[in-house]
């Protein structure tokens, strides 16, 4: 098992690569350049205790957090927050490497409207194989915005810098959030492929063992068996559906019921437990919120 090594600020960062202290201790723009990728990250892995927001490209290597690897030569962007587990490896120079790093600790937005929105901008929990690849304007505008918060904070700091970083850096995760938008929409056809997956999946499961042993199907059994982070399934669904993960399987689910309640004889408690409810008012409370009856009156209503 590697060695973890916790990084708790952002000044931490800047002694391990050599640079100059820090001007702000909150936030800071790491241009990628020899003395970075140069860096022996070793064997070990890093926990920060601050977001990152990466654009990078042309490098030999890649980098690693959950369950994969990303190689950052096709040039991407990637989005990690406080507390996960990152593994570097096979790291080297390059002639046309470039690309950024804006680290920005939770403390900076804390008592900001941003604070309560990052739950929102769900790419912060995608896992690297879902980088967001943006073209050469977007990285432009994307860059032109990192530059802008580099100048507040190395400014004389007055009552106005901590607002106007914030606010720049709330418009570079807006802008991301756009860009990923595109990015699901450009890959629809592929998308529609894993949309089949998906169904197969969720056919597979509720026709087997797996059913009366583990109950429903979860959105975390669904993403991991499709080989994607929960948040970019959904948000993927979501973009090729309008329904994200859990709202797209509730409504499979309510297809199944439906077909149970016309198609056979069986009460309603020993559908329930057919298709993996722990309790058949459970079954109930779902199929009425979804469509406004009891599985009783469907029942009727159709027959």
């Amino acid at each position: 098992m590697s060695n973890i090594i916790h990084i708790k600020t952002i000044a931490q960062v800047h002694k391990a690569l050599g640079l100059p202290a820090p001007m702000h201790p909150l936030v800071s723009l790491i241009q990628i350049d020899e003395k970075v990728t140069r860096y022996d990250y070793g064997d070990a892995t890093y926990v920060y205790d601050f977001y990152q927001i990466a654009l990078k490209s042309g490098i030999t290597g890649d980098i690693a957090y959950g369950r994969n690897h990303y190689d950052y030569d096709q040039g991407s962007m990637v989005f990690t927050k406080p507390g996960q587990a990152q593994h570097y490896s096979n790291t080297g120079e390059t002639e046309d490497e470039q690309g950024w790093v804006l680290l920005f600790h939770p403390d900076l937005i804390r008592r900001s409207g941003l604070a309560s929105q990052m739950e929102s901008y769900s790419f912060f929990s995608y896992d690297t194989n879902e980088a967001l690849h943006v073209s050469e304007r977007e990285k432009m505008i994307l860059s032109d915005l990192v530059s802008q918060v580099k100048e507040e904070y190395s400014q004389n700091i007055d009552t106005h810098t901590q607002r106007l970083i914030v606010s720049n850096i709330e418009l570079i995760l807006n802008y991301c959030t756009r860009y990923y938008e595109r990015q699901f929409l450009v890959r629809q056809n592929h998308n529609l492929d894993l949309m089949e997956r998906v169904d197969g999946i969720l056919k597979q499961y509720f026709e087997s063992e797996k059913v009366v042993e583990n109950g429903l199907p979860t959105v975390k059994y669904l993403s991991e068996t499709m080989c994607m982070s929960s948040c970019y399934l959904s948000d993927m669904m979501k973009s090729a559906t309008g329904r994200n993960a859990q709202q797209y399987m509730q409504d499979h689910l309510i297809e199944r019921i439906k077909n149970a309640l016309l198609s056979t004889n069986e009460q309603v408690s020993q559908i329930a437990y057919g298709l993996g409810f722990e309790y058949p008012q459970h079954l109930s409370k779902l199929f009425k919120a979804k469509t406004g009856m009891t599985p009783i009156e469907y029942r009727k209503s159709i027959n």
